[in-house]
């Protein structure tokens, strides 16, 4: 309990709540959607943002959140227009974040930043602006799901019937997909670039074992990444380890007990 004093650690312990809440509600649209490698491409490809803003001195991670969106609709652009496979677009983006990244970390001047946190995570570096900027993003997130839930449910789950229904599915879908870059970027401390796609995705996959209703995978999946970003917390603290990595095999090891607990329970259909 003496940990609760220190402000790093109280830092670490709101972001990682604004971040669960964050990835709850982005994460089960991107699984509904069935886009978690266009999320995954997202990701590395804010890594290019990251070295610009070390690059230009600015801070790093508002060069991220602007390179994830353009890459984010980069993807949709080139897809569309250049008649692409999307999955080929996004291996493009992907690596030219990667290697635009890279660049300029090399001919940043002076001494290179610690990447390990970046790529891995480190939650106790988490600043109280980046709580307010994430305070901010929940807000807005939490007002925009309450008034829009419906078209964001038909929209994630059958576009085709939403558009027949005089959605505005392209207007849902661009919202969102800035909402997914925006968190990506913000969750790049708590679980470095590396490992973000398992935030995003697997406390979905174990409430989706327990149940299909798209409002309560987002609540079963805000508890379950705050448990594990709290339980991965406290590892990477006494252990001296990257967050990331705790939280991520945490998550992991949720899904496998429940997945095994509902084998063992569930009865066992006869052969007929």
């Amino acid at each position: 309990m003496e940990l609760l004093k220190y402000t790093f650690f109280q830092n670490a312990l709101w972001g990682s709540l604004l971040i669960s809440i964050m990835c709850g509600i982005v994460g089960t649209y991107v699984v509904s959607r069935r886009m978690v490698f266009i999320s995954g491409g997202i990701t590395h490809a804010s890594f290019g943002g990251l070295g610009l803003g070390f690059y230009l001195g600015v801070n790093p991670f508002l060069t991220a959140i602007g390179f994830a969106v353009l890459s984010a609709f980069g993807i949709e652009w080139i897809s569309r227009t250049y008649h692409v496979r999307e999955d080929s677009a996004i291996a493009a983006i992907w690596s030219l974040g990667m290697a635009v990244g890279a660049v300029f970390i090399v001919l940043t001047p002076g001494y290179a930043p610690n990447l390990s946190s970046y790529l891995f995570g480190n939650i106790l570096t988490v600043s109280r602006m980046d709580i307010y900027f994430a305070l901010v993003v929940v807000a807005v997130l939490c007002v925009i799901l309450f008034f829009y839930y419906h078209l964001i449910v038909y929209t994630a789950f059958d576009r085709d019937f939403a558009l027949t229904q005089g959605i505005p599915v392209r207007l849902i879908e661009y919202l969102m997909i800035v909402f997914i870059a925006v968190t990506i970027v913000l969750s790049i401390r708590l679980v470095g670039i590396m490992l973000l796609m398992s935030l995003l995705t697997v406390p979905q996959m174990t409430m989706n074992l327990l149940t299909s209703n798209f409002k309560r995978i987002i609540w079963g999946s805000i508890l379950t990444g705050f448990l594990a970003c709290v339980a991965g917390l406290f590892f990477s603290y006494y252990l001296q380890a990257p967050s990331g990595a705790f939280i991520i095999i945490i998550l992991i090891l949720l899904f496998l007990s429940t997945k095994g607990i509902l084998f063992f329970i569930q009865p066992k259909k006869g052969i007929s």
